[in-house]
C-alpha cells in the first residue's frame, strides 16, 4: 500500500457539502491511467458514490475502520461517517471523512495508515501482542494531544450578502463578466472573483487567478458590497474544497475536455461531478442554471437541492427543454431572434439577438451560451426582465470589460483577434468567429487569409494538446508557433513544441511553422509581413501569458478596438 496524499478540504467538495479529510492510498504496482474521456458505462467512475464494504480490498477495509475507531476512541470534533471511494487512476483507493479538529484528524490518517502497514488488524483485538498493544496505546495517546485549527470555510451565518457560483470548463470568465455587469446596471455594489483577479464595484483591487477558495474569503470578508459573483474553478475544488458553505445561485457552463489528468480527474463524467459541486451546494430555494445541451451538465440536475433552469442553443428544438417546460420549469432560449425567459408555457423576452453585442449578432454562439446563462443567474438573483435585458445590450466585449476573451482589433490591412481560447471547445467556437470575419473581409468571393499563432501550456495531455491544434490546422491559411516558456509544467520546451507539431499535422496541415519565442514577438513578426499586405488579412493570437505585453505592442503598431456595436455587427456579417 502506497499513499498518495492527506489532503484536508476545507469545504463543500467531492465527497460530501462539509470540510472533510481525504486519505488516498494505492494498492497494486504502479499504473498509468489509460481509457477513453467518455468511458463506456462498464468502465464510468462515479467518484462520489460510497463503496460498499463488499467490494473493498481488504486492506482499504482495514485502513477505514482505523480510522473508524480511532475516531470513536478520540473524535476529531465532527459527527458523520467515514466512507470509501473508488478512482479512475488504477489501484487508488480514498477514504474521505468529516473534521473540525485539523491536526487531529490528520494524525488519524496518518495513525490508521501506519497501524495498516504494520499488519495490525483491526479484527485481531483479542490476539495483540504486548508490543501491539503498547503501540495502539501510544498511537491514541498521541491523537489525544493534537488539536490544531478548524475549516477556514465561510459559514452562512457569518457572511452578510448572497452568492451566485460560475464554474465549467468554458465561458465561466465572460458569464461572470456579463452577471457582474448587468447587476452593477441595475443599482448593485457587486464583488467579483475571476481568472483575472478580483474586481470590486468595477475597479481591480488584486489582479491574478483569484478562482479558488482565497478570493472567494477575500470578497466574502467585505463590508462594501451588496452581491458576491464568485468564479469558481476546478482546481480549488479538488485541492481545497469550496470557501463557502452555501450559495444562493450557481451556474456550470459546460464540461470538455481540459485540465485533465491532474489530480486524479480524466474524464468528462469526473469533470462534471467536480463542476457540479458548487450546483449541489446551492440552496433548496435558490437556482441551478444548467447547459441542457451538454448531456453531463444537465445530468447534474439529478443531484441538485434547489430549483432548476436550463439554458439552451437547441432551444425549443431540445427535448430535454421541452420536457422541463411542460413540467412548469424555466428555460433561457433565443425564439425569433429574441434572447429570453420560458417558464412553463409563458415566454419573456430580454434582448433582440442583433442588440446585444458580446453575440455578433448571433455569430458568437458561445457567447449567446454565455449570455444566456448570465441571464439566469441575474434572474436568480433578483435582476428584473428589463435590467437584464438592459445590460446584455450595454456589455461590449471590449479589452477593458471583456479582456482577453474575443478582443478585437483593426487597421485598414488586418483584423486582429486576440482571445484565451485553449482547449478544442474554445478553439471550436472561436474560429466560427474568425470565419466569419475572414468572409466579410473577403474579395471576390473569397475570404480573407487567416493566420493562427498557437502555444498551449505543459500541463495539458498529449491528446488536448494534439487536438486544439488539428482544429486550427483545418481553419488556417498560416500556422505560427508561439513559446509559453513560464507555462511549461513539468515538460520540455521541445516536448510542447512536438505535440503541437504533431497535431498540426494529424490535421492535414503540411506548411511551414514558424517558431517564435513569446506572444509579443510572433505577433509582431505577423504584423511585419502584412505591413505591406496588398489584401486584409486576420491575424488570431491565442493569447494566455503575456497580455500586457500583446496590448502594449498593438497600441504601439495603432491597431485600434472595435468596440462600437454597429461595427462588431458589420465585422461578422458576409457581403
Amino acid at each position: 500500500m502506497r499513499l498518495i496524499e492527506i489532503r484536508q478540504l476545507d469545504g463543500p467538495n467531492l465527497y460530501r457539502l462539509e470540510p472533510a479529510m481525504k486519505l488516498e492510498v494505492a494498492i497494486g504496482r504502479r499504473r498509468t491511467w489509460y481509457g477513453k474521456r467518455e468511458p463506456e458505462p462498464h468502465a464510468l467512475v462515479r467518484l462520489a458514490a460510497a463503496v460498499s464494504r463488499s467490494a473493498q480490498p481488504a486492506r482499504i477495509t482495514a485502513l477505514a475502520v482505523w480510522v473508524r475507531r480511532l475516531r470513536s476512541t478520540v473524535p476529531d470534533g465532527a459527527d458523520g461517517p467515514v466512507t470509501v471511494h473508488r478512482s479512475s487512476d488504477p489501484g487508488h483507493w480514498i477514504v474521505v471523512w468529516p473534521w473540525l479538529l485539523g491536526d487531529r484528524a490528520k494524525l488519524i490518517a496518518e495513525s490508521a495508515l501506519a497501524l495498516v502497514e504494520r499488519e495490525v488488524s483491526p479484527a485481531m483485538s483479542a490476539s495483540l501482542t504486548p508490543r501491539q498493544r503498547r503501540y495502539i496505546e501510544a498511537t491514541v495517546a498521541r491523537v489525544a494531544s493534537a488539536e490544531g485549527p478548524g475549516p477556514t470555510w465561510i459559514r452562512d451565518r457569518d457572511r452578510r450578502y448572497p452568492i451566485v457560483s460560475i464554474t465549467g470548463t468554458n465561458g465561466k470568465t465572460t458569464t461572470t463578466r456579463l452577471i457582474t455587469h448587468i447587476l452593477r446596471e441595475s443599482g448593485k455594489r457587486v464583488g467579483a472573483t475571476t481568472s483575472d483577479g478580483i474586481v470590486v464595484d468595477g475597479k481591480m483591487v488584486e489582479p491574478g487567478d483569484w478562482t479558488g477558495p482565497g478570493g472567494a474569503g477575500a470578497i466574502l470578508g467585505r463590508d462594501d458590497i451588496d452581491i458576491a459573483v464568485l468564479e469558481t474553478a476546478r482546481g480549488g475544488i479538488l485541492l481545497r474544497g469550496v470557501g463557502y458553505e452555501s450559495n444562493e445561485a450557481s451556474i456550470v457552463t459546460n464540461v470538455s475536455s481540459d485540465h485533465m489528468d491532474l489530480q486524479g480527474i480524466h474524464t468528462l463524467p469526473e469533470l462534471a461531478e467536480v463542476k457540479g459541486v458548487i450546483a449541489r451546494m446551492t440552496k433548496p430555494s435558490g437556482w441551478v442554471v444548467l447547459n441542457a445541451d451538454d448531456r453531463h451538465v444537465a445530468g447534474i440536475a439529478r443531484t441538485v437541492r434547489g430549483k432548476v433552469a436550463f439554458f439552451s442553443l437547441e432551444g425549443d428544438r431540445s427535448a430535454r427543454v421541452r420536457r422541463h417546460l411542460r413540467g412548469g420549469g424555466r428555460a433561457y432560449l433565443v425564439r425569433e431572434g429574441w434572447l429570453g425567459e420560458a417558464e412553463g408555457d409563458r415566454w419573456r423576452r430580454l434582448a433582440a439577438l442583433a442588440d446585444v453585442p458580446v453575440v455578433l449578432g448571433g455569430v458568437a454562439r458561445h457567447n449567446v451560451a454565455n449570455a444566456l446563462a448570465a441571464a439566469g443567474g441575474t434572474r436568480a438573483m433578483g435582476a428584473t426582465l428589463r435590467e437584464v435585458g438592459a445590460g446584455l445590450r450595454s456589455f461590449v466585449p471590449t479589452a477593458e470589460d471583456s479582456r482577453g476573451r474575443l478582443n478585437l482589433f483593426r487597421d485598414d490591412r488586418r483584423v486582429v483577434v486576440v482571445d484565451f481560447a485553449h482547449n478544442e471547445a474554445g478553439v471550436t467556437v472561436l474560429f466560427e468567429v474568425v470565419e466569419a470575419i475572414a468572409g466579410s473581409l473577403g474579395e471576390n468571393g473569397r475570404r480573407a487569409p487567416v493566420s493562427a499563432i498557437v502555444g498551449l501550456a505543459g500541463d495539458r495531455p498529449d491528446d488536448t494538446l494534439r487536438g486544439v491544434c488539428r482544429i486550427v490546422a483545418g481553419r488556417v491559411d498560416r500556422f505560427v508557433l508561439k513559446e509559453m516558456l513560464h507555462y511549461l509544467r513539468g515538460r520540455t520546451r521541445e516536448s510542447v513544441l512536438g505535440e503541437i507539431r504533431a497535431g498540426a499535422r494529424e490535421g492535414g496541415w503540411k506548411g511551414a511553422m514558424p517558431v517564435y519565442v513569446d506572444e509579443p514577438t510572433s505577433l509582431a513578426a505577423e504584423l511585419d509581413r502584412t505591413d505591406s499586405a496588398e489584401h486584409p488579412e486576420v491575424i488570431v493570437l491565442l493569447c494566455h501569458e503575456d497580455r500586457e505585453g500583446v496590448y502594449r505592442l498593438i497600441a504601439k503598431r495603432r491597431l485600434r478596438p472595435i468596440e462600437d456595436p454597429a461595427e462588431l455587427a458589420r465585422l461578422v456579417s458576409s457581403r
